[in-house]
């Protein structure tokens, strides 16, 4: 059966196959679940999104707070509405053109985005991410990856989310829900507690609301906290989860398959090994081509931390064939 050009995948065989007769007009269509938003294409990534406009999803094209709807601004830039931008800095003159009159095709969109930026949040969950980023902040990433690995999309990737400053017109933004990494590791355990089988993140009672029910047994994929040094200081972290990792792996490698300019590398010092301070120069930044923490941006920024598994990530994505170079 033939596709119809420019129609997402998904839409069209729920809409054509089925029984064989075509859908009737007003009909719903639903989708599988596992799919990310492009410039309007769906794309399947085999691990499950919630999208900005399901039920339960964290839509930041909303202009009044989520969680205080009869607040318009957020709190830190009450006259500030939209979080977002919905024009990529950077573009030649031939399609910064093209983009501006008739909007982003899933094509253009290609040639504009060529970096991935991996945050921790210091919130601890996707909830409370999105309600300091959008309601107190005024700020936003395209995706969240909650602790139980629930990957929520919260703009379609045409819009260029505040999220890392310099990187934000080439880059997807990803924020994965983790408390953060400490000078201590007695600052670092606060999130999670000892019991039979080792550690388990257990946020703390006054957070409330936390999007997903407590007492979940969730734990940090490494038993104890990992030291390194960023951006010049000594941090203690523990790792994040099996399932953040087992998402982000299949999230990141629908994105490179989508944006070939994503290579499967990270920055790398002279010594071969990855990069644990910011680009000297913005130039060294914005040439670079695949996957960045968001300390490689800024100074002042120890995110995604020491634990983080880059090499895991990178040995997946060149295992599915992601070129790195």
């Amino acid at each position: 059966m033939r596709r119809f050009r420019g129609w997402p995948g998904a839409i069209f065989f729920a809409c054509f196959a089925g029984c064989g007769a075509p859908a009737r007009i007003g009909d719903r269509s639903e989708r599988t679940g596992d799919e990310i938003s492009a410039a309007g294409q769906l794309i399947h990534t085999g691990t499950r999104v919630i999208l900005w406009n399901d039920p339960g999803g964290y839509d930041a094209y909303r202009l009044n707070c989520r969680f205080s709807p009869e607040r318009a601004g957020p709190v830190q830039a009450p006259e500030r509405l939209a979080r977002f931008e919905s024009f990529r800095g950077g573009l030649d003159d031939g399609l910064s053109r093209r983009v501006r009159e008739s909007g982003w095709s899933i094509e253009d969109l290609r040639r504009a985005i060529r970096q991935v930026v991996i945050h921790f949040d210091a919130c601890g969950t996707s909830r409370r991410c999105f309600e300091v980023l959008h309601d107190i902040r005024g700020l936003s990433c395209h995706f969240m990856v909650d602790v139980d690995g629930t990957v929520y999309q919260t703009l379609d990737l045409k819009e260029k989310a505040w999220h890392a400053s310099e990187a934000n017109g080439s880059s997807v933004g990803i924020e994965i829900a983790h408390i953060g990494a400490f000078a201590t590791r007695e600052q670092a355990s606060a999130w999670y507690r000892e019991d039979a089988r080792g550690v388990r993140i257990e946020p703390p009672a006054g957070e409330g609301d936390i999007g997903f029910p407590r007492g979940s047994v969730l734990r940090p994929r490494l038993p104890q906290p990992v030291a390194g040094e960023i951006n010049g200081k000594d941090l203690v972290q523990y790792d994040f989860t099996e399932e953040q990792y087992r998402a982000l792996e299949k999230l990141l490698l629908a994105l490179c398959r989508t944006f070939p300019k994503i290579l499967a590398r990270a920055p790398e010092g002279s010594d071969g090994k990855l990069l644990r301070r910011a680009f000297a120069t913005a130039e060294d930044l914005l040439c670079h081509e695949g996957l960045l923490g968001h300390f490689h941006v800024t100074t002042g920024k120890v995110d995604p931390g020491p634990a983080f598994d880059w090499g895991r990530i990178l040995k997946f994505l060149k295992a599915k064939g992601v070129k790195e170079r």
